[in-house]
């Protein structure tokens, strides 16, 4: 099933970071636009989302220390804000996320990031296990920067950080990835931007916004 942009949002960043590779031959894989209504399964200037719901339980354990709360998940004003504060000795941050699995196709999601070193936010397939990811995330301490990644089969390792030319904290922005069988093209604002194509995952996965 292919699935085209998903949701407009405002959330928080990242802070780690990978190794730069050479990408595939984008001329392989044309900029496309998906701007249909009909294509978007999540829209917040309608409200809330049909298939998603927000993470409310411990988080994701140590070394992190983060639980996740519904709370911090709020639809308004036409977009989801996601939101991250401190309680005692930890952080609370939040998660949306799909009730339903989602295999190949292109996903997308416009978004505002945040300038916070330390805080993660990002826009990803999840499957559990077998353990099955790809990323978009962002770096906190530089918002300049995006850093793509895959896992498959809980082997990584395929971090790339991509120059964007702008500061993806100071407005909205379009990022994407079309799934496909043999490789994953990452997208920002409508171009290719990076491809890779060895080890692509294939298990069906959660889509996910999420800050910690």
């Amino acid at each position: 099933m292919r699935m085209r942009r998903i949701l407009a949002l405002l959330f928080a960043a990242l802070l780690f970071c990978g190794c730069n590779r050479q990408s595939a031959d984008l001329s392989l894989y044309p900029a496309e636009h998906y701007t249909k209504a009909e294509d978007k399964i999540a829209d917040f200037s309608q409200g809330e989302p049909f298939g998603f719901w927000a993470r409310n339980d411990r988080g994701n354990g140590p070394p992190f220390n983060c639980a996740f709360s519904r709370e911090n998940a709020v639809i308004a004003d036409g977009l989801l804000t996601l939101t991250l504060n401190q309680s005692g000795d930890r952080y609370v941050g939040a998660e949306y996320r799909t009730w339903s699995t989602y295999s190949y196709g292109f996903y997308s999601v416009r978004m505002k990031a945040a300038k916070c070193s330390g805080v993660i936010s990002s826009f990803f397939t999840y499957t559990g296990w077998p353990w099955d990811e790809i990323d978009i995330e962002f770096l906190g301490n530089d918002t300049t920067k995006v850093q793509f990644n895959y896992y498959t089969n809980g082997i990584g390792g395929h971090e790339y950080v991509y120059d964007l030319g702008f500061d993806a904290s100071e407005d909205f922005h379009e990022y994407g990835f079309d799934w496909r069988k043999d490789a994953i093209v990452w997208y920002v604002d409508g171009k290719a931007v990076y491809a890779a194509t060895e080890n692509i995952p294939s298990t069906p996965g959660h889509l996910m916004v999420n800050l910690w």
